[in-house]
């Protein structure tokens, strides 16, 4: 077990970092930071030079591979950091110096336990992408096909190890202070961080992802996923068809190439939508170093270590929460979040419905050019303060994504408006689920499980274990026993370990809280 001094000691090493690049300023004049919280803070930066204005993305960029990855959950997460800080944090660059090729070539040869030569007759060692947890190669294998294999950095797996439990060690102290700590369940998004990178660092898990979200495309037409091959896939190395294509994000190579723009962005949202709603299995990492457009004009998309996944029921949920904004039906959007479970019922659902109103009105009928989704959730956001929803952790990947595909959408068409696109097709997927014919269907399906399920159902009610409510049942949080809980079992004075915790949490405070309700 890691010791508190050892965790205080990364927290203030990375404290000094945020410190220079301007970070722990802002936590002081937020009116929402515990006042000791934010003298420690003052006292963590003592002395450093700070730039006038904050740079969150280059501070986690200075920290590490594991403070990068963490950056890009929080980009996610405006409620928690402040819009100013979410928008930069979502230009972090996820890409770090290379690793020399000689190491490059020991990890595979160590994981496949045979010469490098067995498996690929060339290998460029040159790398087409390095980023915090692998670097890629173009590889033609000994059957002359052209290939980009993705290898882990060597001691990524350990670097990160080390760095997620000093995470969960500041947020567990963090959430004890309550208050709006405790209703953000910082402990919970680092679960979910850890869930997320964990599988990141598997790359098998990487190759069944694509392989999955694949199956579930075959029949969209334009959107493409490369085909991996797994005789040359293990845990820490991935074998993945080549793609020949441009960046979606040169826009003046495509016009070049005679590609339809507004074609494209609006085959890039039904794409996301298809995933996110029809099948429930997303690619959450959409930007725009992840998709190519071939010359066939198909879209093709790379890098699939974070994906996202909605039950079906919260798919309905979903999709009617989306045609209730586009429509103005917020009474209904009102009614899902208490249905959910999402908002208290001490609540009334018709002010919520009325403060959703305030949400909505002002984007429908309006290009992404004058008003953008993220500024729509910037609004959802608040009002999840006014009504002590709690944070939904299975939505944050769905939120991220849809910032993600907007802005790309926006660059290929600046006119193009997100809900006309939309409303379509999750008006024809409503019907086609929640209409008559489908009720019925879903009726007998329920009425065969609850049948067969009557056994369990006694077991349950036996343990006292009641049904969860609309959002999935979370992560079981590692134990962490608090520094002040530490001293008072030894028997000794908690007061000097208070002091050093809460200078722990000033600093995670400033890596989870770095411009909160700014």
């Amino acid at each position: 077990m890691t010791r508190p001094t050892t965790h205080i000691l990364r927290l203030l090493k990375w404290g000094r970092i945020l410190a220079r690049h301007g970070v722990l300023r802002e936590i002081e004049r937020s009116p929402a930071t515990p006042p000791a919280v934010a003298r420690l803070t003052r006292l963590a930066r003592f002395g450093a030079r700070q730039p006038a204005e904050p740079d969150y993305a280059g501070a986690f960029q200075a920290i590490g591979p594991a403070a990068i990855k963490l950056g890009q959950t929080l980009a996610t997460r405006p409620d928690l950091v402040g819009e100013d800080a979410a928008q930069n944090l979502l230009s972090l660059q996820d890409s770090l110096p290379p690793v020399p090729f000689s190491a490059i070539k020991a990890q595979i040869e160590q994981s496949f336990e045979q010469p490098v030569e067995a498996l690929y007759a060339e290998i460029d060692p040159e790398p087409v992408g390095a980023a915090s947890i692998a670097q890629v190669h173009s590889a033609v294998t000994t059957d002359g096909r052209k290939v980009a294999v993705k290898v882990l950095r060597p001691g990524i797996r350990e670097k990160f190890a080390h760095d997620i439990t000093t995470y969960e060690w500041a947020a567990a102290h963090l959430e004890a202070l309550g208050g709006e700590a405790q209703r953000l369940r910082p402990r919970l998004t680092i679960a979910n961080f850890k869930r997320w990178t964990n599988r990141e660092l598997d790359l098998r898990r990487e190759a069944a992802s694509a392989s999955e979200l694949s199956q579930l495309m075959s029949g969209y037409h334009g959107y493409r996923i490369p085909a991996i091959d797994w005789d040359r896939t293990n845990g820490r190395v991935m074998t993945i068809e080549w793609v020949d294509g441009v960046k979606i994000s040169n826009i003046a190579a495509l016009k070049e190439a005679g590609h339809n723009l507004p074609q494209l962005a609006q085959r890039l949202v039904l794409a996301f939508l298809t995933q996110a709603i029809s099948a429930g299995y997303f690619h959450a990492d959409m930007h725009q170093g992840n998709l190519f457009v071939r010359p066939d004009g198909d879209i093709v998309a790379i890098d699939f270590g974070i994906m996202g996944r909605i039950d079906r029921r919260a798919r309905q949920w979903l999709a009617e929460i989306l045609y209730g904004l586009t429509t103005g039906n917020y009474r209904r959007v009102a009614e899902i979040h208490f249905e959910a479970q999402y908002v208290p019922s001490y609540h009334s659902v018709d002010e919520f419905a009325t403060a959703l109103r305030a949400v909505g009105e002002p984007m429908r009928g309006k290009p992404v050019s004058e008003l953008s989704v993220g500024q729509m959730l910037d609004g959802l956001f608040a009002i999840t303060r006014d009504f002590d929803m709690q944070t939904q952790p299975h939505l944050l990947l769905l939120q991220k994504t849809m910032v993600m595909v907007e802005g790309i959408a926006t660059q290929l068409d600046p006119d193009i408006n997100m809900w006309d696109v939309a409303a379509p097709f999750v008006r024809d997927w409503i019907r086609d689920e929640l209409g008559p014919e489908a009720a019925l269907a879903d009726r007998l399906r329920q009425d065969v499980k609850t049948l067969f399920g009557l056994p369990d159902l006694v077991r349950r009610v036996e343990a006292r274990f009641p049904p969860k409510g609309g959002a999935p049942e979370q992560p079981p949080l590692p134990d962490v026993e608090l520094v002040w809980e530490r001293r008072r079992r030894k028997g000794t004075s908690p007061w000097g370990y208070i002091a050093t915790a809460l200078g722990g949490g000033a600093l995670v405070w400033a890596g989870m809280a770095l411009g909160w309700l700014s």
